[in-house]
């Protein structure tokens, strides 16, 4: 077929349905334009006065705040334990005189247990009872676990009653510096320490008793915190290993990105076979752990009857595991293999566009080292909000209240003041009750506004980091944009085109980048206070209103994926034309409406190669950190740490290479997405003639103009 005949079927399939203005040609276009003014100043003002009362809000929160109270455990007047300047400085961990009251409902309530607490220098490493410390030496050991200021004035059932020891000792350990008994199976039998046997008294009898099964009911709250401090252990010895781990997915990203600069057609097809091989060896991984299990003992278990375990590793010795694994893996193996059957016309149109999104890269590499200026602004924003939100909820005052028993105590609950409370009427009403602190709150207007500045400090979080996101493509489309509509490439390349692209989107577009933001930040902060009240709504058994709750979840989550795919068009279109927001995102809008198919598809199948890219790249450093933190590679078994759960630094590496790679891929997709939009309007500005020649490079012209026309021929023949 001539090549007139391409473009004129290319253009016939282009211009068919026309919505909007189609760009009409400019012999004096010649890219980004350069003379242009602000856009979208009110935007630009408002984001400027946010940005002063964040601020404000900023050094309020700080001056009331104090994050100590989130981090330092307190006792039961509301002192810190082991903070320099106070009464406690020596006294580094938090005691309980009767920890199962800690598993009350009460705590739930009053976010405090209905127990004394004091700040002691070490945790209990003895068993004692108080009424056998008393007449012993160990009595002066005994008395460091009592209210500060204990005078042995009384007798054991008024010690007792007034709380001012603990009826027990137990051995504990320090966690997060508290004192926790150090509750351990052993032949079956649950142990406290090394206590076996009990003493005589019936008081005392009955407190230990009443210890030893409330730590059975407490032991999955311990198992828990078990798992937390053991996974805590394998990030100290692992944690290097890991940043080895997250270099290596980064030289292999960088790797990757060069190839693909030079050998763009060669490494897809290597990248897809790859995929494929890599989730092939998954699948014959998984076959092999499930036919070594048949005929052991315990591996039939389901995962329904084994429940929920602390220790992961357990599941990897069920055959169901292992089936699950290969299920999930097959499915992905045999979707992907099906998209590349029915997609491959298009992949070779896709691998053109990665061809020439490559040089484009090749030309502006200092494009790749951007997305490190928006993942450090990213943090800034980041670490401002998070200590903000500390600072806010620490804000509070202490508040005290009465815990006594709830069924003898009328005033039980209500708010005192520990100075005043003894010589009370409250504590005649209830003497077995005492005036300990419960939370920290207030009355003030301040304390009332909380709540409003917690949501302020959100909204402006998302709002400020959607503009580093905006600022970001607005950036590398700007600096794409010139490579695109430079006639002769590269010469006609501006000198430093990221730098003016990144200037001009400060000084003349600030506005429009605010505004973009703006709004995505109003669909977010909807969808946290939705999810806020579907948790609230979740006690209650009301069916339609959580219909009506799912619905709206839903469609907001649907706005914001609109939204997002909206305004990253737009700030290209902003780039390039330098028009406002609104403008831009209406033009860009009925530019893509006007290809709506290659939008559906070639940009489409763009998108799902370089997924495959980010899976190679993540698969590859996941299995190599499997192999390594198994002790499966046996020249380094004596390198790799001894682990409690291999799986935390597994997940750790996987996680953090994605994001790596995501992270360069993303200055590949963005590249793709404005030479996809400049390639929409070279086709509509001109028409490959010597008066009105085509911008676009000569091979991407050839084998996008041959799609064009084959699109142009099958909607013919469907008419």
């Amino acid at each position: 077929m001539e090549p007139g005949t391409l473009q004129s079927a290319g253009r016939r399939s282009i211009h068919r349905a026309r919505p909007g203005t189609p760009q009409k040609y400019d012999p004096t276009f010649k890219g980004p334009i350069y003379n242009r003014g602000c856009t979208d100043i009110i935007c630009c003002v408002f984001l400027l006065l946010a940005i002063v009362g964040y601020v404000a809000v900023g050094i309020i929160a700080w001056t009331h705040g104090d994050p100590r109270k989130v981090i330092y455990p307190t006792d039961s007047r509301g002192e810190f334990c082991g903070q320099k300047g106070t009464k406690n400085a020596n006294k580094p961990f938090l005691f309980y005189f009767n920890i199962v009251k800690c598993a009350s409902p009460l705590v739930l309530l009053e976010f405090q247990c209905p127990t004394p607490q004091i700040c002691v220098e070490k945790c209990p490493n003895r068993y004692l009872t108080y009424l056998n410390a008393r007449s012993s030496p160990d009595f002066e050991y005994y008395k460091q676990f009592c209210v500060p200021g204990f005078q042995n004035n009384k007798g054991v059932a008024e010690v007792l009653r007034d709380g001012d020891c603990p009826p027990v000792l137990t051995p504990s350990t320090p966690l997060a510096q508290r004192c926790f008994p150090a509750i351990h199976a052993h032949k079956g039998v649950l142990m406290v320490g090394n206590a076996t046997t009990y003493e005589d008294g019936d008081g005392v009898r009955k407190n230990i008793t009443e210890l030893v099964e409330g730590a059975k009911k407490a032991n999955g709250v311990l198992e828990a915190r078990q798992l937390a401090m053991r996974i805590f252990e394998d990030y100290t010895v692992s944690w290097y290993w890991i940043v080895i781990g997250l270099v290596i997915a980064m030289a292999m990203s960088l790797l990757f990105i060069v190839l693909l600069r030079f050998l763009a057609g060669i490494m897809v097809w290597v990248m897809i076979v790859m995929v494929i091989l890599v989730l092939g060896y998954g699948i014959f991984h998984c076959y092999m752990e499930y036919a070594r299990l048949r005929g052991e003992a315990g591996s039939d278990i389901s995962l329904v009857d084994l429940g929920f375990q602390t220790d992961l590793r357990v599941y990897l010795h069920l055959r169901q595991t292992w089936m699950a694994f290969m299920i999930i893996l097959s499915i992905l193996e045999v979707i992907i293999i099906l998209l590349l059957i029915f997609l491959r016309k298009r992949i070779l149109i896709a691998i053109a566009l990665i061809k020439e999104a490559s040089r484009a890269v090749g030309y502006v590499m200092c494009s790749l080292l951007y997305p490190l200026v928006t993942f450090f602004l990213l943090c800034l924003c980041i670490a401002y909000w998070a200590s903000t939100a500390v600072f806010l909820s620490t804000s509070n005052e202490a508040i005290y209240k009465i815990f006594g028993d709830v069924n003898t105590c009328p005033v039980n609950g209500k708010t005192c003041s520990p100075e005043t409370f003894p010589s009370s009427n409250e504590s005649r009403l209830c003497p077995g009750a005492h005036c300990q602190f419960a939370f920290y709150g207030g009355e003030s207007a301040y304390h009332r506004a909380l709540l409003g500045l917690q949501i302020f400090n959100a909204f402006m979080f998302f709002w400020l980091a959607n503009f580093v996101l905006a600022l970001g493509q607005v950036t590398l489309a700007g600096a794409f944009a010139s490579y695109y509509w430079a006639l002769n490439k590269p010469d006609d390349l501006p000198a430093f085109p990221l730098f003016s692209s990144f200037s001009r989107a400060l000084r003349y577009h600030t506005g429009s980048l605010a505004f973009g933001a703006l709004i995505l930040a109003i669909v977010q902060i909807i969808r946290v206070m939705l999810e806020y009240l579907d948790q609230r709504l979740k006690a209650a058994d009301n069916k339609f209103a959580k219909f009506l709750m799912t619905c709206l979840k839903c469609c907001f989550w649907c706005l914001e994926k609109f939204i997002r795919f909206l305004n990253r068009n737009a700030y290209i279109m902003i780039a390039i034309y330098g028009t406002n927001f609104c403008t831009s995102a209406k033009n860009a809008f009925f530019l893509l409406m006007r290809n709506i198919i290659r939008v559906a598809v070639l940009d489409k199948v763009t998108d799902f190669l370089f997924l495959l890219g980010k899976l190679l790249i993540v698969g590859s450093v996941g299995i190599l950190a499997f192999f390594f933190f198994t002790h499966r590679i046996r020249i380094i078994q004596d390198t790799a740490p001894p682990l409690n759960y291999y799986w935390v630094p597994i997940l750790t590496v996987i996680i953090g290479s994605y994001m790596i790679a995501h992270g360069f891929f993303s200055v590949y997709g963005m590249c793709v997405d404005t030479l996809f939009l400049c390639f929409c309007e070279d086709l509509e500005r001109n028409d490959g003639s010597q008066e009105r020649p085509y911008f676009m490079s000569p091979e991407l012209r050839d084998i996008l103009l041959k799609g064009s026309a084959e699109e142009g021929k099958q909607a013919e023949v469907e008419e």
